[in-house]
């Protein structure tokens, strides 16, 4: 790794290969020029970043605003989530955290993105609970699975997401930059971005990079990373989705270990487990899915899901991925100044709940820049 200076830090570890998701994402960025200086400056292409622009340009058209991407929008774990669209965080309702799907779907609406949304309410499976329901699922996983309670939430079509973040930031006069990694960024009266043999000067920057780039945001050792999987079933009939309890659409995750999650996508079925610990962040994002500790990960899930119900003995899987998420102290959401620097804030650790509060989160993100938000009161910022 490359020495550093106290005030300033370095990307420094290699991607992880993730495996192909089923989702599309329709964006290719426009070639434009390096700026030499920046009103704001957004490290990561993800959900989070992506919202933060669009919204910035909307609420100041004035302000120059561009997107520093390592790779191509959607490529970290916004373009290979489940698109599972969960209420409030992992941590639960935190102090002033609002309303996250009311939030989520009115950027969308205000941004005239199509995603499919779809908030029909989200099943929690236990083995062991006791059911306010009765339940259209009986699958066998350590012990009879279950539906136990239907809680707010739905599904999302990340590809269309990602894509229509995008285009939204694009269209208010964003700029946004693809295998423009930030090799460094040093900390003083106004940041200085390293990117593609160039510097750029931003009066903000707002480090949107999650699991990515731990030592860039500062989150090195302060938070950990977990691999999680997921795969895509092929084509199922109505009778086998029906057979499975799932016809109504409504996705699904278990409340007890050993962790499953999934939900239906047109008429496939896409189910994902985790959390597998590593013990170093660079040793997770050099995880390729396609062999060794990964491969054997994923052959593991596939394995389980066939035992789920006779309809899926035999399934075939058209599509295998996983990556990492971040997960900070008690759950909670990372949302807060540098530790360098006050003209840079972080943003991320969403551990589970990143599809709708990514967005939201994004969107309160860029309120605070332009002077029109606090930070929030759980960070102690």
């Amino acid at each position: 790794m490359a020495r550093k200076s106290p005030d300033s830090a370095v990307s420094s570890c290699p991607s992880l290969d993730w495996g192909t998701s089923p989702w599309v994402i329709e964006f290719n960025a426009t070639r434009a020029e390096l700026p030499t200086a920046l009103d704001v400056a957004i490290i990561g292409g993800g959900f989070t970043g992506l919202s933060a622009a669009a919204w910035l340009c909307h609420l100041a058209p004035d302000q120059t605003v561009a997107v520093f991407e390592a790779t191509t929008v959607g490529a970290g774990s916004s373009g290979h989530t489940g698109g599972l669209a969960l209420a409030e965080s992992a941590a639960g309702d935190l102090p002033g955290l609002g309303d996250v799907l009311a939030g989520f779907a009115n950027l969308l609406s205000q941004l005239e993105i199509s995603a499919d949304l779809n908030l029909t309410g989200v099943w929690e499976l236990s083995r062991s609970e006791p059911s306010s329901m009765i339940s259209p699922i009986s699958w066998f996983d350590s012990g009879e699975l279950r539906a136990v309670q239907e809680v707010p939430g739905g599904t999302v079509n990340p590809g269309k997401l990602v894509g229509g973040l995008a285009h939204a930031a694009v269209r208010r006069g964003a700029l946004i930059f693809e295998q423009a990694p930030v090799e460094r960024l040093v900390f003083g009266k106004s940041p200085l971005l390293t990117t593609l043999g160039s510097q750029v000067r931003a009066k903000q920057v707002l480090i949107a990079t999650n699991a990515q780039s731990l030592e860039l945001s500062g989150l090195a050792g302060e938070a950990q990373p977990k691999f999680t999987l997921a795969l895509a079933t092929e084509l199922l009939s109505t009778s086998q989705i029906d057979s499975l309890g799932l016809a109504s659409g409504r996705p699904f995750y278990t409340l007890d270990l050993p962790y499953l999650w999934g939900r239906l996508d047109g008429g496939r079925i896409i189910f994902g487990s985790g959390l597998v610990h590593l013990n170093d962040w660079c040793e997770l994002l050099s995880l390729n899915v396609t062999s060794g500790k990964a491969a054997e990960l994923l052959a593991d899930l596939g394995r389980r899901v066939r035992a789920l119900h006779p309809a899926l003995n035999g399934v075939r899987f058209t599509h295998e991925w996983g990556g990492p998420i971040l997960i900070a102290d008690h759950w909670r959401p990372v949302f807060r100044r540098h530790r360098q620097s006050s003209r840079a804030i972080v943003l991320g650790a969403y551990s589970g709940h990143g599809v709708a509060l990514s967005v939201y989160l994004g969107r309160w993100a860029a309120e605070a820049i332009v002077g029109r938000r606090d930070l929030p009161q759980w960070t102690g910022d």
